[in-house]
């Protein structure tokens, strides 16, 4: 049996760029985010590791829509469960704490990336759903 991890993740995207995050000695990008500690409310877990992992604070829209779970990618026999807010961040991103690059990607640039089984298919159809990535961020 599959154990379940439940994040809390931010979709930036700035000038038609989505910003992903690669943590160390993983080959994966996803969204940045994290896990909430226990009793530790949703936004509050985001704004936490945004915090620790970007170096910078955010401004969080309305929570997307639609549920988000698929293959953990650096955990395995686990599934990840995903929370996602579109959001602003208040200054320029460093990678810090446990994240070793940053890379903002354009959606025609998505296919040539190494992403989270997450990535692929529910939460990038969830943002061109929303009106956030064109459509070749799917294709």
């Amino acid at each position: 049996m599959a154990g379940l991890i439940r994040v809390v993740c931010a979709a930036v995207i700035k000038d038609g760029r989505l910003l992903l995050v690669r943590k160390r000695g993983t080959t994966a990008f996803m969204l940045p985010g994290g896990k909430p500690e226990p009793a530790e409310a949703p936004l509050a877990a985001l704004h936490r590791e945004i915090r620790e992992e970007l170096g910078c604070g955010l401004m969080a829209g309305p929570e997307l829509p639609g549920t988000f779970r698929d293959v953990a990618a650096n955990e395995p026999d686990h599934i990840v469960q995903a929370r996602i807010w579109p959001a602003r961040l208040d200054g320029a991103p460093v990678a810090a704490a446990e994240i070793a690059e940053l890379r903002w990607a354009h959606a025609n640039e998505m296919a040539a990336l190494p992403l989270a089984p997450l990535m692929h298919g529910s939460v990038l159809a969830a943002l061109v759903q929303a009106g956030l990535m064109p459509q070749a961020a799917v294709a």
